[in-house]
């Protein structure tokens, strides 16, 4: 088999150039309206991206990508192929792949997918590499009009793990461009949200700010006689011990001094930044389409019950159905010949309640369209063993 990289070295917390947080530490990158550089390192930790991001990719990865066959009788065949493990060889696993592939997906806006190939030129697997060591080039125009441009339209100048530079095309890179200007190249949500982002990563900046540095007190204490210092540890110290802790809860405090506690309260400017801090889930949750209900924002939530369901059954349809076309179609090209074609199965993504799918198989039996058995598997259960023809007594 053919690996794109060499084993002997292999540098650990590699960082890329084009990552727009290494550019900067120089000063450099692209501005946005917090003044935050805004890259994948700091995007992924915003705890709305890391859920969302989780959620999509964990929802794909949990579903079968089965391989089929159209048939002469219009009915398709169960197939086993690359797909079925398409980590290759000691590689991923099946949900390792699928979560990868779709975080570059939603994250990048892009998947570059090598092929791995046995030595008979067989395809056995497609390793990802992460979208920022892949740089997309046109073919020039000489190389247009020689004929000798790339397959697929694109160049893929790929830097491997030890810092070897490669340039590729569709014979060895498998390219699934997310939604995209040019039909090429995908967008990324790292650049197209960056000034969304950037102001949830500077919140979080000023969250810990305030933590550290800001005034956390319950009150303030300001004596109507100018006090010494040491008087004033004083003061401090019986409030301390008469005022404070549950163990005060509901005694009368007596303090031998004339003095003023005046409640630190929140001020109008802290009740907006909490709120401005419940915006940033919301902003993350128009960026990739996931309900803000499943990014733990219940707080506007109404429509529970059906309604929370429904919504749940529109996100495999409206945000998990497009991106898995997108893969699907991709792959199916390497299937050959072209009536063999991969698919998600959606069927357990969408599958009802226990009660409501055993009143369907049910329902189904009794209308001929499944039998016992076939209804058994779907609920995971054995199949039962062919009765025996009744014996006529003699």
């Amino acid at each position: 088999m053919r690996w794109p990289w060499s084993r002997k070295t292999q540098p650990e917390n590699l960082v890329s150039i084009s990552d727009p947080a290494f550019a900067g530490y120089f000063g450099l990158g692209t501005p946005n309206y917090s003044g935050v550089n805004v890259g994948e390192s700091g995007a992924v930790t915003l705890s709305a991206i890391w859920r969302a991001l989780s959620l999509l990719s964990g929802s794909l990865g949990l579903l079968p990508l089965r391989t089929y066959q159209d048939q002469a009788n219009g009915q398709r065949k169960l197939l086993t192929s690359v797909f079925d493990d398409p980590g290759g060889p000691d590689g991923m696993t099946p949900f390792e792949w699928k979560r990868t592939v779709v975080v570059h997906l939603k994250l990048h806006g892009n998947v570059f997918l090598f092929k791995l190939r046995n030595q008979a030129g067989a395809l056995i697997g497609l390793v990802p590499f992460h979208p920022l060591t892949v740089a997309m080039v046109d073919p020039t125009p000489q190389e247009v009009r020689d004929g000798t441009g790339p397959r697929g339209g694109l160049w893929f100048d790929i830097t491997l793990a030890d810092g070897e530079k490669v340039r590729w095309d569709a014979n060895d890179i498998l390219h699934i461009p997310g939604m995209s200007l040019d039909g090429k190249r995908g967008l990324s949500l790292v650049d197209v949200a960056r000034n969304s982002l950037g102001t949830g990563i500077a919140g979080d900046r000023s969250a810990a700010k305030i933590f550290a540095d800001g005034a956390l007190i319950s009150g303030l204490v300001t004596p109507e006689d100018e006090l010494e210092v040491d008087e004033a540890k004083q003061v401090r110290t019986e409030l301390d011990r008469n005022v404070a802790g549950y163990e005060n809860a509901g005694k009368i405090a007596v303090v031998n001094r004339r003095l003023k506690f005046q409640p630190w309260t929140m001020t109008a400017v802290d009740a907006q930044f909490l709120q401005s801090r419940q915006f940033s889930i919301e902003e993350v949750a128009r960026w990739t389409g996931v309900p803000p209900h499943l990014l733990m924002q219940t707080e506007k939530q109404t429509s529970w019950g059906t309604g929370v369901e429904e919504q749940n059954r529109a996100l495999g349809r409206t945000v998990l159905g497009p991106d898995a076309a997108l893969i699907e179609q991709r792959c199916s090209r390497e299937l050959k010949p072209s009536t063999r074609f991969v698919e998600f199965d959606f069927a357990g993504l969408e599958r009802p309640s226990p009660e409501k799918e055993i009143e369907l198989l049910i329902a189904q039996v009794q209308a001929g369209l499944l039998t016992v058995n076939e209804a058994r598997a779907i609920r995971n259960l054995p199949p039962l063993a062919a009765q025996e023809a009744p014996v006529e007594p003699l």
